[in-house]
């Protein structure tokens, strides 16, 4: 016996440039047919970016949705075109002033699979040159270097709380030698 869902079909209710609510008519196995929420979202990249000095690039920032202040990782959506690496890397540079040459994969998630298409793919850079003040300038009220070895205590007092976030520096504290 399968467990996957039939999707018979869906028509959207909402659509903007950043998200889409679609109404997808669904029939789950042995179960009747019904109308479930889809929320899609465009793909997401963020960076950590880690200096020789051990420390990572946070953005300080506020959340109006949440109502919560928390520390960030640069982080945005993929535009139409663009490829996941340079939005990764795009970020950074808009939303800190600082520039990473290169990226290499972090983590991967979905981060309500059961509700929405939205992906985060999180990548690591290996230092950074500051170049000017951050274009996006809305973004955050404070950019820092924070030294990796505190990071785990942030997430677990809640001064990190953003699922990008805690899931790329999650990754990059496991990986550590």
């Amino acid at each position: 016996m399968s467990s996957e869902w039939t999707v018979h079909g869906s028509h959207t209710v909402y659509a903007s440039p950043w998200v889409e609510l679609d109404l997808v008519d669904v029939e789950p196995p042995g179960r009747s047919r019904y109308e479930h929420h889809l929320v899609k979202f465009a793909p997401v990249a963020a960076t950590v970016v880690l200096d020789d000095r051990g420390r990572v690039l946070m953005m300080w920032r506020h959340r109006f949705a949440t109502g919560t202040w928390n520390w960030e990782i640069p982080s945005g959506i993929v535009e139409a075109g663009e490829s996941v690496e340079a939005a990764a890397v795009r970020e950074v540079e808009e939303e800190t002033g600082w520039r990473v040459a290169a990226v290499e994969p972090l983590a991967y998630s979905q981060p309500v699979g059961g509700m929405s298409n939205a992906e985060h793919h999180v990548f690591l850079a290996r230092g950074a040159e500051f170049v000017a003040p951050p274009v996006d300038t809305h973004e955050a009220d404070r950019i820092e270097w924070i030294p990796l070895d505190a990071v785990q205590g942030m997430i677990d007092r809640r001064e990190i709380v953003a699922g990008v976030a805690v899931t790329g520096l999650l990754q990059l504290l496991a990986r550590r030698p």
